[in-house]
């Protein structure tokens, strides 16, 4: 993941294009879906606020150690202060914070089908504030991901639940994100959005470092308590890997491609977190997951844009043929 940032130098050096943007977002998704798991060890081990608040600040100042070295590192104006600030209130605390909220007062089920309409939100956030133009083949894909996505969590057997307020802070957790998405997406032209992750993660986890004082107040002292070498390793993992290079790669892909067709990446989430359980706590896949996962990369296809890359390629190859055909 290092190297691909390094390869990105601006206009005199090589910039990667949409299939090594789509390759960092699988990847990302990997990282984020096997966090999903690594999340599940350390809040049985730590106070669920306190643990975010200290993994994020980690991984805020592992960005910033890389931009250093990437030379990126520079002053804010107040203007992008003001930016990176209302950025860390939706992207790092108040989606952090509701969603871990929320899961506690809901169903694994009814998370997972709310966080799944988070790309379809997304697009709909970008069709209004950006001017994005949403065409039905990438309808067609968010409808695709959304249906893949609840064939995988209705496999947990849970079932639907009825609605509650956990589901209201689930629903605020993905629109404060995708209103994230939205602000990264329009301030990428002049404001590194790896610069901005950095920032945004360190006043975010000091943000909720002075919540996680109220609401728990001794969480400073559980992360000290005597705990496995194990959990410190996943623990780290978990900011150094899913949040500092995941979050960073992901805002930089946002301002590659768009916040809709970066968005819609997240639908892999479940497949792989359901992977991480596999591998590491012994779950089990079975044939309704994997009609699930191939339901979820054609929405990625279709929905991402990658599908209409494709038919614009193939017209103007015939277009092609057909002016080099009528040439004299």
């Amino acid at each position: 993941m290092f190297s691909l940032l390094l390869l990105d130098r601006g206009k005199k050096g090589f910039t990667l294009g949409k299939i090594q943007i789509y390759l960092i977002l699988i990847s990302v998704m990997t990282a984020w879906g096997f966090n999903v798991v690594a999340t599940k060890v350390l809040v049985e081990n730590f106070m669920p606020v306190t643990m975010t608040a200290a993994r994020i600040f980690v991984a805020g100042i592992v960005v910033f150690i890389i931009l250093f070295v990437m030379k990126k590192v520079r002053k804010l104006t107040k203007k992008e202060w003001v930016v990176v600030l209302v950025g860390s209130l939706f992207n790092v605390v108040g989606h952090h914070y509701f969603l871990a909220v929320g899961l506690t007062e809901t169903s694994a089920s009814n998370g997972g089908l709310i966080l799944g309409i988070g790309p379809l939100l997304t697009a709909i956030m970008a069709i209004v504030f950006l001017g994005n133009r949403l065409t039905w083949i990438r309808v067609l894909g968010f409808l695709l991901g959304i249906i893949g996505v609840s064939l995988i969590v209705l496999q947990s057997g849970e079932g639907l639940s009825g609605i509650s307020f956990g589901d209201l802070y689930v629903f605020l957790s993905v629109f404060m994100q995708a209103l994230s998405f939205i602000m990264i997406n329009k301030v990428s032209h002049s404001l590194d959005p790896r610069l901005m992750t950095g920032y945004m993660l360190i006043m975010g986890s000091i943000i909720l470092f002075g919540i996680s004082l109220i609401l728990e107040p001794s969480g400073i002292h559980s992360m000290f308590q005597p705990t496995s070498t194990k959990i410190w390793v996943v623990f780290f993992a978990s900011a150094i890997v899913a949040t500092a290079f995941g979050q960073m790669l992901y805002n930089y892909s946002i301002g590659k491609v768009g916040a809709a067709e970066a968005s819609i990446f997240i639908n892999l989430n479940p497949f792989f977190a359901l992977v991480g359980a596999v591998l590491f706590l012994g779950e089990k896949i079975g044939l309704t997951h994997i009609v699930g996962f191939i339901f979820i990369l054609f929405g990625v296809l279709f929905g991402s844009g990658a599908m209409e890359e494709i038919i614009r390629k193939k017209n103007e190859k015939k277009s092609l043929k057909v002016t080099q055909g009528s040439i004299p």
